[in-house]
């Protein structure tokens, strides 16, 4: 068991979990983004569907809805060299603009 500790902007459990979970429905995409914020830490992570399926519980579908939704609303952003590499995520805070 790690003793990891992570920094979440308060925005992130005051607003925007009401927001994915409670007006989206959909809570998946905000287990999604906690998974992608602590891996990126202040860069970006790679992770690939499968991976994001594992830390978060979810089926590798319900990953792929979940990112499409978070990129779709500009909460994260995915870079991919080709068709086939593992994406590489950079979580967004636009509330911070």
């Amino acid at each position: 068991m790690s003793n990891t500790t992570y920094a979440v902007d308060r925005y992130v459990l005051d607003t925007l979990m009401a927001d994915l979970v409670g007006h989206d429905h959909r809570p998946s995409a905000f287990l999604v983004y906690l998974a992608i914020l602590a891996a990126a830490g202040e860069g970006r992570a790679t992770l690939s569907y499968s991976q994001l399926a594992e830390r978060t519980g979810l089926s590798k579908r319900a990953a792929q809805d979940a990112v499409s939704l978070l990129r779709r609303r500009s909460l994260i952003e995915v870079e991919r060299r080709g068709p086939t590499e593992t994406p590489r995520y950079r979580p967004l805070s636009p509330w911070r603009r």
